[in-house]
């Protein structure tokens, strides 16, 4: 048997022509020129965070930092509002995620099961939700109402259940998840929570990661509800508080200012832009590659089939 495999890939080898070896060497520098046309911007994003304005702006920074400073980062995480945001967001990142798995997976799983009364009109109601909503006053209204406005749970309890996620979610356990288990652990005495909890979770890491990523991300990013809902500094997320930061030390109005007050700022903003998207993005990317494995196969079996 070893002989014969072998013997397959030396044939497979010797069967390739120039014209695939060609083609084969253009995919792979396509590749690495792709690779380094996405990577660069964030390559220079962080240089940049560690060089002096003055080359900046001068564009002399290209592939390494000059001037090399961390006056960036000291002027940031010397402020405690910044610590303040990187706590909230960390705390809406976290409590929301978890809110979210414990609404998405159980309803996307009931929703897969073929013996639902009434799935389809129920899965048809979530969807009419995607293209048609009240709108922002009315939301804004309703959340007032809830007495939830200036509370954390504003910005949690509103983007509970995303109607997107739900259907990748769904479209994985109807896809990947045997009936013939689901009948088996039935037939066994399993209830439908323990068969959930059981054997469907155990089976799904893949749709889990990608979920724990999405909802992950959209809480870290997120800054409009934090905007019209939160007007406690004490509660506000780290990118409205980083957009505060940005906003004092803007150079659109000048008015009855010095030009060396005027030309301060300058020098301080382009300091600072850089280094708050280092800040702000640095969890969503050390996040990402311990899900990195299950993303791709979540993605494509949830988003394809079905």
């Amino acid at each position: 048997m070893a002989n014969q495999k072998k013997e397959e890939v030396y044939r497979s080898k010797i069967s390739r022509t120039r014209g695939d070896k060609v083609f084969d060497a253009v995919c792979a520098v396509m590749m690495v020129a792709l690779c380094l046309i996405v990577a660069y911007p964030i390559w220079f994003v962080i240089i940049a965070s560690f060089s002096d304005p003055y080359y900046i702006t001068t564009g002399e920074v290209l592939f390494a930092p000059k001037g090399v400073s961390l006056n960036a980062y000291k002027l940031l995480l010397q402020r405690s509002d910044v610590w303040i945001g990187y706590r909230n967001s960390i705390f809406y990142t976290v409590v929301g995620t978890c809110l979210n798995m414990i609404v998405t997976l159980p309803a996307a799983y009931a929703l897969s099961r073929k013996e639902l009364a009434g799935r389809r009109w129920i899965m048809l109601y979530f969807t009419f939700t995607m293209f048609f909503n009240g709108g922002m006053i009315p939301t804004y209204m309703l959340v007032r109402d809830l007495k939830l406005v200036n509370t954390p749970w504003a910005l949690l309890l509103p983007t509970i259940l995303n109607v997107f996620n739900l259907i990748i979610a769904r479209t994985f356990f109807e896809s990947t998840i045997p009936d013939a288990m689901i009948e088996a652990a039935t037939i066994d005495g399993a209830s439908n929570a323990k068969t959930f909890f059981s054997i469907v979770l155990p089976l799904s890491p893949a749709i889990i990661a990608v979920l724990i990523l999405y909802y992950g991300l959209a809480h870290w990013n997120s800054y409009f509800n934090a905007m019209i809902y939160i007007s406690d500094q004490s509660l506000q997320t780290l990118q409205v508080i980083i957009k505060n930061i940005m906003a004092a030390i803007d150079v659109t109005t000048t008015d009855g200012l010095s030009p060396e007050v005027i030309a301060e700022r300058i020098k301080t903003k382009e300091l600072v832009k850089y280094a708050v998207v280092v800040v702000s993005t640095v969890p969503a990317l050390t996040i990402f590659p311990f899900v990195q494995k299950y993303f791709v196969k979540g993605v494509m079996v949830g988003a394809i089939k079905g």
